[in-house]
């Protein structure tokens, strides 16, 4: 009777703990919203495509940077902790996005692939760089041509269907733009070039890249327009007074407009294609103009750095930085700290409208 007792409290607790560790792993099946993200950009998301560039200074991957990382190291990512990327990931359910060149030259192993690559790189451009002999950092087209060979590959492991069936579900994010402003003005392009003009190629050159990745496989767009770059703490240290850059504004403003005109063409173009684009101009705008709403203390100096605004050197390991990271909008000359990233990524999912339409990432991801 004892063992008859005994084996029935044996297979009662053996339903519980299959039933339970069932469950457990449909929620963590469950909990992956994507099957992968591909990340395009520049040092916003960059987490480590830089460090494999021989001769770059656009570089992150040196104290004090990563302060905040779980590995409280430097990873090569130009923040205290974690960026958008990152973040981006963990709300879909996905593993930590590897930079590219990290793992090109691995194995032939498909399943470096399958949760996504993040191709961004520090500096990159919109427009190829100018010095190929010693390139400072890979421009979104070779960020594109990068991504077709991961494509070739998911193809020839997975089969043109299922490797295509992938793709049109995974999200295809495109952080770039604010470095081709910055070098309107600090070049001789603004002496033979109007802003307009410029603007203008800036956003058909990037609605050309757009279309080579819907080509290959590409459904559903993350865009996010180039932020209120005149007020980072490098911008305002070139200003007298120490206050925002209206000019470089201005022009972010202006290319925004034409992206957004862009994307709506390009939605009546292409079959199948879905977007979220991300308003983080207006976003920003709030964080400086209404910093305590979002937690926020120091929104004009930077965290780590040097100088007038900390922003008269770069987050170098000689350096100072602050210890409330979370309290500060930037942390180094042009980069927001992991705080901010958190706001703008949980804007990028929910919301509202006013932020990122036509539609947000959480509908985006449903459709």
């Amino acid at each position: 009777m004892a063992c008859n007792f005994f084996l029935h409290l044996l297979c009662l607790f053996s339903f519980f703990f299959f039933s339970t560790f069932r469950g457990l792993t449909l929620r963590v099946a469950e909990a992956r919203v994507v099957p992968a993200m591909y990340i395009f950009g520049d040092s916003l998301v960059d987490v480590g495509n830089n460090n494999y560039l021989l001769f770059s200074f656009a570089k992150a991957n040196f104290p004090h940077n990563g302060i905040d990382f779980p590995t409280k190291t430097p990873t090569g990512r130009f923040c205290n902790g974690k960026n958008a990327a990152d973040l981006l990931a963990e709300k879909m359910g996905l593993p930590t996005i590897p930079p590219y060149l990290s793992i090109a030259s691995k194995s032939n192993n498909i399943t470096r692939f399958l949760n996504g690559v993040n191709f961004a790189s520090g500096a990159a451009k919109i427009f190829k760089d100018t010095n190929q002999q010693y390139p400072q950092s890979i421009s979104f087209g070779e960020q594109v041509d990068y991504y077709l060979a991961v494509q070739k590959e998911l193809v020839q492991k997975l089969g043109a269907s299922r490797a295509q069936t992938h793709l049109s579900k995974s999200l295809f994010i495109i952080v770039i733009g604010s470095n081709d402003i910055y070098t309107y003005f600090d070049s001789s392009i603004n002496n033979r070039t109007s802003p307009q003009q410029y603007v203008n190629s800036m956003a058909a050159a990037l609605k050309q890249q757009v279309k080579r990745l819907y080509d290959y496989g590409g459904r559903k767009f993350v865009i996010v327009g180039v932020a209120l770059v005149g007020c980072t703490p490098s911008s305002r240290n070139e200003q007298t007074n120490k206050e925002c850059n209206a000019d470089v504004n201005q022009m972010a403003a202006k290319y925004n407009g034409v992206l957004v005109s862009m994307l709506k063409n390009l939605k009546s173009e292409l079959k199948g294609i879905n977007y979220s684009y991300f308003d983080g101009y207006s976003v920003m705008h709030n964080f400086i103009q209404k910093p305590a709403a979002y937690g926020f203390v120091e929104v004009k100096a930077a965290c780590c750095g040097l100088g007038k605004l900390n922003a008269d050197a770069p987050c170098l390991p000689f350096a100072t930085y602050c210890s409330n990271r979370s309290d500060h909008l930037f942390w180094d000359r042009t980069h927001p700290t992991e705080a901010a990233h958190r706001i703008f990524v949980d804007h990028i999912l929910y919301g509202p409208l006013q932020y990122t339409f036509p539609i947000n990432v959480q509908k985006l991801v449903a459709v």
